[in-house]
Protein backbone atom coordinates (compact mmCIF):
# COMPACT_ATOMS: atom_id res chain seq x y z
CA UNK A 1 0.00 0.00 0.00
CA UNK A 2 1.41 3.39 -0.98
CA UNK A 3 1.41 6.35 1.33
CA UNK A 4 -0.47 8.40 -0.79
CA UNK A 5 -3.36 5.18 -0.53
CA UNK A 6 -2.48 5.39 2.92
CA UNK A 7 -3.56 8.97 3.25
CA UNK A 8 -6.80 8.77 1.28
CA UNK A 9 -8.09 6.09 3.47
CA UNK A 10 -7.82 7.80 7.03
CA UNK A 11 -9.22 11.29 5.59
CA UNK A 12 -11.70 8.37 4.23
CA UNK A 13 -12.42 7.29 8.01
CA UNK A 14 -12.32 10.53 9.50
CA UNK A 15 -15.21 11.72 7.58
CA UNK A 16 -16.90 9.06 8.22
CA UNK A 17 -16.38 9.52 11.93
CA UNK A 18 -16.98 13.27 11.87
CA UNK A 19 -20.59 11.92 10.15
CA UNK A 20 -21.60 8.94 13.20
CA UNK A 21 -20.93 11.95 15.35
CA UNK A 22 -22.94 15.09 13.80
CA UNK A 23 -25.90 12.26 13.29
CA UNK A 24 -25.56 11.30 16.94
CA UNK A 25 -25.19 14.35 18.54
CA UNK A 26 -28.67 15.31 16.56
CA UNK A 27 -30.54 12.79 18.22
CA UNK A 28 -29.35 14.41 21.82
CA UNK A 29 -30.77 18.02 20.59
CA UNK A 30 -32.35 19.88 23.21
CA UNK A 31 -36.26 20.76 23.71
CA UNK A 32 -36.64 24.08 21.52
CA UNK A 33 -39.95 24.72 23.48
CA UNK A 34 -42.21 23.37 20.95
CA UNK A 35 -42.74 20.08 22.54
CA UNK A 36 -44.89 21.75 25.62
CA UNK A 37 -47.15 19.26 26.48
CA UNK A 38 -45.43 16.07 24.18
CA UNK A 39 -42.78 15.85 27.62
CA UNK A 40 -43.90 13.00 30.02
CA UNK A 41 -44.86 13.90 32.90
CA UNK A 42 -42.32 11.41 35.18
CA UNK A 43 -39.10 13.76 34.11
CA UNK A 44 -38.35 15.17 37.41
CA UNK A 45 -38.61 19.03 37.51
CA UNK A 46 -36.53 19.30 40.62
CA UNK A 47 -34.54 16.90 42.31
CA UNK A 48 -36.54 14.82 44.84
CA UNK A 49 -39.53 14.45 42.15
CA UNK A 50 -41.49 11.00 42.20
CA UNK A 51 -40.25 8.85 39.35
CA UNK A 52 -41.26 5.89 38.10
CA UNK A 53 -37.70 3.40 38.23
CA UNK A 54 -36.74 1.98 34.44
CA UNK A 55 -37.09 -1.22 33.85
CA UNK A 56 -33.33 -2.52 32.76
CA UNK A 57 -34.14 -2.10 28.91
CA UNK A 58 -34.84 1.57 29.44
CA UNK A 59 -38.62 1.62 29.89
CA UNK A 60 -40.49 2.67 33.12
CA UNK A 61 -42.10 -0.18 34.55
CA UNK A 62 -45.56 0.20 36.68
CA UNK A 63 -45.14 -2.69 38.92
CA UNK A 64 -43.99 -2.22 42.42
CA UNK A 65 -39.93 -2.86 42.90
CA UNK A 66 -39.26 -5.58 45.54
CA UNK A 67 -37.66 -4.41 48.29
CA UNK A 68 -34.86 -6.55 50.06
CA UNK A 69 -34.38 -4.10 52.75
CA UNK A 70 -34.97 -0.91 54.52
CA UNK A 71 -33.55 1.73 56.79
CA UNK A 72 -34.85 4.55 58.27
CA UNK A 73 -33.66 7.71 59.33
CA UNK A 74 -33.94 11.43 60.16
CA UNK A 75 -37.45 13.34 59.83
CA UNK A 76 -39.59 10.54 58.42
CA UNK A 77 -37.07 10.09 55.57
CA UNK A 78 -37.41 5.82 54.69
CA UNK A 79 -34.35 4.33 52.80
CA UNK A 80 -35.78 1.28 50.48
CA UNK A 81 -33.24 -1.00 49.07
CA UNK A 82 -34.31 -3.23 45.31
CA UNK A 83 -31.31 -5.09 44.62
CA UNK A 84 -27.67 -5.23 45.27
CA UNK A 85 -26.77 -7.17 42.05
CA UNK A 86 -22.98 -8.40 40.80
CA UNK A 87 -22.25 -6.75 36.86
CA UNK A 88 -20.47 -8.46 34.75
CA UNK A 89 -17.69 -5.48 35.04
CA UNK A 90 -16.60 -6.47 38.44
CA UNK A 91 -19.34 -4.19 40.07
CA UNK A 92 -21.36 -4.55 43.18
CA UNK A 93 -24.42 -2.40 42.56
CA UNK A 94 -26.79 -1.59 44.68
CA UNK A 95 -30.36 0.59 43.72
CA UNK A 96 -32.85 1.44 45.91
CA UNK A 97 -34.86 4.63 46.77
CA UNK A 98 -34.86 6.97 49.75
CA UNK A 99 -38.34 8.48 50.17
CA UNK A 100 -39.41 10.95 52.19
CA UNK A 101 -42.70 10.59 54.38
CA UNK A 102 -42.40 13.63 56.25
CA UNK A 103 -44.61 16.61 55.58
CA UNK A 104 -41.20 18.67 54.83
CA UNK A 105 -38.92 18.98 52.03
CA UNK A 106 -35.86 17.07 53.43
CA UNK A 107 -32.74 18.86 52.96
CA UNK A 108 -30.08 17.08 55.17
CA UNK A 109 -28.69 15.30 52.50
CA UNK A 110 -24.89 16.63 53.21
CA UNK A 111 -23.55 13.78 55.60
CA UNK A 112 -24.34 11.04 52.37
CA UNK A 113 -21.66 12.20 49.90
CA UNK A 114 -19.25 11.16 52.31
CA UNK A 115 -15.28 12.61 52.53
CA UNK A 116 -15.61 14.06 49.40
CA UNK A 117 -12.22 15.80 47.92
CA UNK A 118 -13.29 16.38 44.06
CA UNK A 119 -16.58 17.69 42.23
CA UNK A 120 -19.32 14.87 43.08
CA UNK A 121 -21.25 17.22 44.83
CA UNK A 122 -24.33 16.56 46.61
CA UNK A 123 -24.17 12.89 46.56
CA UNK A 124 -24.35 9.32 48.29
CA UNK A 125 -21.17 8.42 48.12
CA UNK A 126 -21.01 8.30 51.61
CA UNK A 127 -22.53 4.42 51.41
CA UNK A 128 -20.19 1.84 52.63
CA UNK A 129 -20.49 -1.85 52.75
CA UNK A 130 -19.15 -4.33 55.34
CA UNK A 131 -18.68 -8.13 54.27
CA UNK A 132 -18.82 -9.54 57.74
CA UNK A 133 -17.39 -12.63 56.90
CA UNK A 134 -14.98 -11.89 55.11
CA UNK A 135 -13.95 -8.64 57.37
CA UNK A 136 -13.84 -6.07 54.72
CA UNK A 137 -15.39 -2.82 54.11
CA UNK A 138 -16.19 -1.69 50.68
CA UNK A 139 -16.29 2.38 49.76
CA UNK A 140 -18.60 3.65 46.96
CA UNK A 141 -16.23 3.64 43.73
CA UNK A 142 -15.14 6.86 41.68
CA UNK A 143 -13.93 7.30 38.46
CA UNK A 144 -11.04 8.55 36.73
CA UNK A 145 -11.36 12.10 37.78
CA UNK A 146 -12.30 11.31 41.26
CA UNK A 147 -16.41 11.20 41.15
CA UNK A 148 -18.41 8.74 42.58
CA UNK A 149 -20.53 5.97 40.62
CA UNK A 150 -23.29 6.87 42.45
CA UNK A 151 -26.65 9.04 42.32
CA UNK A 152 -25.10 12.92 42.56
CA UNK A 153 -27.17 15.78 42.51
CA UNK A 154 -28.81 14.87 45.48
CA UNK A 155 -29.84 18.31 47.52
CA UNK A 156 -33.85 17.72 48.79
CA UNK A 157 -36.52 15.55 48.32
CA UNK A 158 -40.05 17.12 48.59
CA UNK A 159 -42.63 15.77 51.17
CA UNK A 160 -44.37 12.66 49.94
CA UNK A 161 -41.85 12.41 47.05
CA UNK A 162 -39.26 9.48 46.31
CA UNK A 163 -35.62 9.74 45.00
CA UNK A 164 -33.90 6.49 42.74
CA UNK A 165 -30.32 5.63 43.61
CA UNK A 166 -27.62 3.69 43.00
CA UNK A 167 -24.06 3.51 44.00
CA UNK A 168 -21.49 0.86 42.79
CA UNK A 169 -18.93 -0.89 45.12
CA UNK A 170 -16.38 -3.10 44.09
CA UNK A 171 -17.70 -6.84 43.91
CA UNK A 172 -16.80 -8.75 47.34
CA UNK A 173 -15.88 -12.56 46.53
CA UNK A 174 -18.59 -14.98 45.05
CA UNK A 175 -18.37 -16.82 48.40
CA UNK A 176 -19.86 -13.70 50.16
CA UNK A 177 -23.82 -13.73 49.75
CA UNK A 178 -24.74 -10.59 51.96
CA UNK A 179 -23.42 -7.58 53.32
CA UNK A 180 -24.15 -4.97 56.01
CA UNK A 181 -25.31 -1.53 53.76
CA UNK A 182 -24.75 2.05 55.51
CA UNK A 183 -25.19 5.47 54.82
CA UNK A 184 -24.76 7.89 56.94
CA UNK A 185 -28.30 9.29 58.96
CA UNK A 186 -29.78 5.58 58.42
CA UNK A 187 -29.77 2.34 59.88
CA UNK A 188 -27.78 0.07 58.81
CA UNK A 189 -29.15 -2.22 56.63
CA UNK A 190 -28.47 -6.05 55.73
CA UNK A 191 -28.56 -7.00 52.14
CA UNK A 192 -28.73 -10.34 50.28
CA UNK A 193 -26.69 -10.36 47.35
CA UNK A 194 -28.03 -11.10 43.69
CA UNK A 195 -26.27 -12.48 40.50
Amino acid sequence: MSMRHAVKVRGGAAVAVAAVLAFALAGCGGDDGKSGEAQSSSVPKKPGAATPEPSRSGKSSSAPLEVIATASGEDGVVLEINEAKRDAGGFLTVSGQIKNSGSKDFTHTTAWRGNELTGSGESVAGATLVDKAGKKRYYVLRDTEGRCLCTTGVNSIGAGKALPIFMQFPVPPATTTEVDFSLPTFATATVKISG
